[in-house]
């Protein structure tokens, strides 16, 4: 046996430290609690692509109220894009609350607190979803929107905080193999589930199943304390934690503070793409729907997007397994920061010389697959030199209310190329390429900031 980093001895490495350590570098000890990590969070993005997907039919199928076309809104594509601003509402009232509980309860008491709240309100809205209630479609995508948002924060929060920067910097990039494997393996259930004509409501019983799942697993790594080699989590903190406001800590602290305008930018230019692909969808649907009496244009828009999101984390699945790590050990946060604002360049340089829907689909395939693998990890990677607190409020906050910012921002733009430009699917995609130069000059910003913070 060697001395490891403790001046203990170390033990040989296990099945599973082998097994992981082909994605990464991973020391005798650490596999097991990795891999309950990565299989948490496979869980928690199987349910969440369930209920996304189930989502898009329900939104999309919405008839646009009489109040909404009087705005100039006609579609309801337009009307997922400006869903946003309801979300961004919620969220300025849930960022405080979660805040509130995790100044007053313990840090399992809070994780179990607010995964059970979330699985409470998916059985509410199968329910609702059942009755066919009306505007749950609406209602039900500005819950998801905030809902998948906060569930992950806490998640990555939770690792933030049982791992030190440098354990990070190895295990995260595995860890994240669990997100984005999760991703196909829900996308793909949602969309045969779909073709096999499974009720909606039913699709969501089984999503808050696994969710529920999640807890225990929850419970086991905080159960098994500290990692055989005894080296590579930080202390065990149950305590509730400090009283200091979610939002007063990001405004606090300039390196969170480009965290957060970085974040919005990133969800200004996928929020727009995402516009542009849905709009040629509902509109394809429609042509379809109109030559042919029996189609239906709610199990199309299902099963298109039930393949679309298989095919992006497939990809994105590979880019993690293979290419985060080696960008990572390579050149450090820069290589996965960088990587997206990248791609999402040539992905709308692209769509701007000409937006069909096969091209706009497979420009965002590449954005959205580098968005769930690198530049995830990137912005895990990113709060390993905060403090506790700023980790479970401040994260959540950015994570959260900062990104929805990011989405009412790009409802705006699209409103404005919609109502007053009468901008086509190329028109956005240039206006596009103007804000992706934008988020280049925060990610080189932020990176700068990283790097003084470690000196």
């Amino acid at each position: 046996m060697s001395a490891g980093p403790t001046g203990q001895d170390t033990a040989r490495p296990g099945i599973l430290d082998r097994l992981l350590g082909l994605f990464s570098e991973v020391r005798a000890g650490e596999g097991r609690r990795a891999f309950l990590m990565l299989l948490n969070v496979f869980l928690i993005l199987v349910a969440y692509y369930i209920i996304k997907t189930v989502r898009e039919p329900l939104i999309l199928g919405t008839e646009v109220p009489g109040f909404l076309q009087a705005l100039g809104i006609r579609s309801a594509a337009e009307v997922k894009t400006f869903a946003a601003a309801g979300q961004a509402l919620v969220l300025m009232a849930f960022v405080p609350a979660y805040g509130w509980l995790s100044s007053r309860v313990s840090r399992m008491k809070l994780i179990v607190s607010v995964t059970l709240f979330f699985v409470a309100n998916i059985l509410a809205f199968a329910v609702a979803v059942h009755a066919d209630l009306a505007f749950v479609g609406v209602v039900f995508y500005i819950w998801v929107g905030f809902f998948s948002l906060s569930i992950i924060a806490q998640f990555w929060s939770y690792g933030n905080d049982i791992y030190t920067k440098e354990a990070g910097n190895r295990l995260f990039p595995i860890i994240g193999l669990g997100a984005t494997a999760g991703s196909p393996v829900g996308a793909w259930v949602a969309e045969r589930l779909f073709h096999a004509h499974i009720s909606p409501h039913l699709m969501l019983y089984l999503a808050a199943a696994l969710l529920a799942l999640t807890l225990i697993i929850y419970l086991a790594v905080n159960q098994g304390g500290r990692d055989r080699a005894g080296a590579t989590d930080a202390p065990v903190l149950e305590e509730p934690l400090g009283r200091g406001n979610a939002f007063g800590l990001v405004f606090a602290n300039h390196y969170i503070l480009l965290i957060a305008v970085l974040l919005i930018m990133l969800n200004v230019v996928n929020t727009v793409g995402e516009y542009i692909l849905s709009n040629l969808v509902v509109t394809h649907a429609a042509e379809l729907a109109a030559t042919d009496s029996t189609f239906d244009p709610g199990a199309y828009i299902g099963a298109f997007y039930g393949s679309y999101f298989f095919w992006v984390n497939v990809i994105a699945v590979l880019l993690q397994a293979f290419v985060a790590s080696r960008l990572v050990k390579r050149f450090g946060l820069a290589g996965v920061l960088f990587a997206l604002p990248i791609i999402a360049l040539g992905a709308y340089g692209f769509v701007a010389l000409g937006a069909t829907l096969v091209i706009v689909r497979w420009a965002k395939t590449a954005e959205n697959s580098t968005d769930y693998s690198l530049m995830n990890t990137a912005k895990q990677l990113l709060w390993l030199r905060t403090t506790r607190e700023e980790k479970y409020k401040a994260k959540q906050a950015v994570d959260s209310f900062f990104v929805r910012l990011g989405d009412l921002f790009a409802a705006f733009v699209v409103f404005a190329g919609t109502a007053w430009l009468a901008l086509d699917a190329s028109g956005f995609a240039l206006v596009n390429l103007g804000f992706v130069a934008i988020w280049l000059v925060l990610a080189w910003a932020v990176v700068k900031r990283n790097r003084q913070l470690a000196s």
